[in-house]
């Protein structure tokens, strides 16, 4: 299982950035899929996951309102739109898989999410 994350930059406060994560060697159908995110000096913290194929989503508190996940089967890839970006968002962006089948709730824990993309670099200037 790979997962490629892309899609981060540099740009200003209040402007807007979609992450994608392209996974292969598995098809999400029954699993679920997540962002993480860790700052500078600061511990990788839960952003927003899914469960894919599915409405049920959850958001940090930090982002709710701003971001939002979202998946395209046909394409394997989960995304992550973030609007009204704020330099309280600057962080490294990881996508994670949780492979657990059936999982009734949304994997919030890093240890619940067993593949990690490498990460892409999310910038806000204020």
């Amino acid at each position: 299982v790979q997962l490629q994350a892309s899609g981060g930059g540099l740009v200003q406060a209040g402007d807007s950035l979609r992450l994608s994560c392209v996974v292969s060697g598995v098809t999400f159908s029954r699993y679920g899929a997540g962002w993480f995110r860790q700052a500078p000096g600061k511990e990788r913290e839960f952003v927003a996951g899914m469960k894919w194929g599915t409405t049920t989503q959850l958001y940090s508190e930090s982002v709710k309102g701003r971001f939002t996940i979202s998946s395209d089967n046909a394409k394997n890839t989960v995304y992550l739109q973030m609007d009204n970006l704020k330099s309280a968002d600057t962080a490294v962006y990881y996508c994670a898989a949780d492979l657990k089948r059936n999982r009734v709730v949304v994997a919030t824990e890093i240890f619940e999410y067993g593949y990690w993309g490498q990460g892409t670099q999310v910038t806000v200037s204020s």
